[in-house]
């Protein structure tokens, strides 16, 4: 039976994996660290088929540490890189890049992942990574050479690196692409989750919403690429639990179309700001942490002060563009595995891992056992002082119909003393216009404002019918039951209506009808188990 969260005997060792944020991160370097630390490169091939590209995996020495490099190469054989190559013309003139040209992008730590409001120039796309280039060595070109899942070696001297080319695209068209990958429902949502995060920071920072963003370099083949394949990779992996020390972000100038700004760039910081983990400065003069790195991380990772106390099993070392003669320029991986307290003071978060640290409070047993799955949301509110109740009645079924998870509508006094109510509506990003759309014109109000949470911490729900016998017959009712990501259940509740129904029958008080079907739930899943 899992009914507590320190109820799992059949559960002790918890698989983790930990990157280690010394030298910051970019999207390929973390693909680059998966695939060496055993995660399978032909797990990408959903990509490749999608887009028409292929990951070139080669190894190169960062200040004498060996470590596994990803390029991301056009496939000359696909007719979707046909179609990409063509999308790259301006004016009849092809815009090729070189091996050496297009290393430093957001592989080499120095790409800015902007996004822009689509009533914007695009001459005003980010530049500084075309400004902050370096020169690949011999040794670091790619060799244009993969493996393939039928064991041949195909060569590939027309591919040209893709980073930075492909159409400019909005968020629903980088979304539907990924939808039509084929991926699992886990993988799916990881991507788009990602994407989201990065969208909705970029959003911010230009002060745009995220349905009238339109993605530049985020939105080109390589960032999807970067992005779905750190899902599709992890998933492979298959860990427990991942998690990152602090993350440094390099330090200095990065040149911008807009001009100079500081390191980390404002989207960086706008997905540190929802993430669990911290950020840290330098320890070189470069830009380390781009904000595709930074979104992939915040989604996937819970942050860590120290590297925690577990038995390895696998390490792994991703290269990234930049060389450093004091410092290697890879990011590190390492997997595996950590004892799980038995008893009520055993946490199910990463504090299970961090007894030693003394620079984080201890849990409280009371809040810190679950380990929920994070949501990203928006907050939509607005004040009305002259509805009608028959209007507020039915805005919980015509918001839902349009994508709101949730209505409330409190009281409050407004101006000149006047009764009134507050809406409040949790929504999704992606459908947070269409749901301000419909609350305007289901209520006349003339503004709604976006309120500034970014996420919420969800159960997974399902629902357990169970059969009460009251004097000889019988009655059913349904269960809720809460889990966490883990599948611990920490809840189950009995739906009102079923029980007042059941109540109102019998004669016997809601309570008791409650009490009675949440606890043959409990037995039913006890059983089970």
């Amino acid at each position: 039976m899992r009914e507590h969260m320190w109820l799992q005997a059949e559960r002790t060792i918890m698989s983790l994996l930990v990157f280690d944020g010394r030298m910051g991160a970019s999207g390929d370097m973390i693909l680059a660290a998966l695939i060496s630390a055993g995660a399978s490169a032909d797990a990408l091939s959903p990509v490749e088929d999608a887009l028409g590209i292929q990951y070139v995996v080669n190894t190169e020495t960062k200040a004498g540490i060996l470590a596994t490099r990803v390029h991301i190469v056009s496939d000359p054989e696909s007719t979707s890189a046909q179609s990409n190559k063509q999308s790259t013309e301006v004016d009849g003139a092809h815009q090729e890049m070189t091996a050496s040209d297009a290393h430093e992008d957001d592989k080499s730590q120095s790409d800015d992942s902007h996004i822009h409001d689509t009533t914007e120039n695009d001459s005003n796309t980010h530049t500084h990574a075309q400004n902050n280039r370096q020169q690949d060595t011999d040794q670091n070109k790619p060799t244009h050479k993969h493996v393939h899942a039928d064991g041949h070696d195909h060569s590939h001297d027309e591919s040209v690196p893709i980073e930075g080319h492909g159409p400019a695209r909005t968020y629903r068209e980088v979304i539907e692409i990924v939808e039509r990958m084929g991926l699992n429902a886990d993988v799916e949502s990881t991507a788009i989750e990602i994407f989201t995060r990065l969208g909705t920071a970029e959003a911010a920072v230009h002060g745009t919403s995220l349905s009238a963003t339109q993605f530049h370099e985020v939105g080109t083949d390589d960032a999807i690429a970067d992005i779905v394949g750190a899902a599709l990779l992890l998933a492979d992996i298959d860990v427990d639990r991942v998690c990152v020390t602090p993350v440094s972000t390099g330090s200095g100038e990065i040149t911008m179309s807009h001009g100079s700004f500081s390191v980390p760039p404002p989207a960086v910081v706008e997905i540190a700001e929802e993430a669990t983990w911290s950020l840290r400065g330098g320890p070189v003069n470069a830009e380390l942490l781009t904000p595709t790195g930074a979104a992939i991380l915040a989604h996937i990772a819970e942050g860590v002060q120290t590297l925690p106390t577990l038995t390895i099993a696998a390490t792994g070392y991703g290269a990234g563009g930049y060389d450093f003669e004091e410092y290697p320029n890879v990011l590190r991986v390492l997997i595996g595995e950590v004892p799980t307290p038995m008893g009520p003071e055993a946490s199910m978060n990463t504090d299970t891992i961090e007894a030693n640290n003394t620079d984080r409070p201890q849990p409280d047993l009371e809040t810190d056992r679950l380990t929920l799955d994070r949501e990203s949301i928006v907050v939509l509110e607005t004040n009305l002082d002259d509805a009608t109740p028959e209007v507020l009645g039915s805005l919980q079924e015509t918001l839902t119909d349009v994508g709101a998870r949730d209505v409330t509508i409190v009281p409050t006094s407004m101006k000149k003393s006047r009764p009134g109510h507050l809406i409040k509506v949790i929504t999704k990003p992606d459908d947070a216009s269409s749901v301000a759309q419909r609350l305007a014109v289901e209520t006349g109000t003339l503004g709604i404002r976006e309120h500034p949470a970014r996420h919420r911490w969800r159960a997974n729900r399902t629902s357990e019918t169970v059969t009460l016998t009251i004097n000889d017959n019988s009655y059913e009712i349904a269960v809720k039951i809460g889990r966490d990501a883990d599948g611990v259940i920490y809840d189950y509740s009995a739906e009102y209506d079923d029980a007042l129904a059941v109540a109102t029958t019998t004669d016997h008080p809601v309570r008791e009808i409650r009490r009675r079907a949440e606890a043959a739930a409990r037995s039913i899943i006890t059983s089970d188990s």
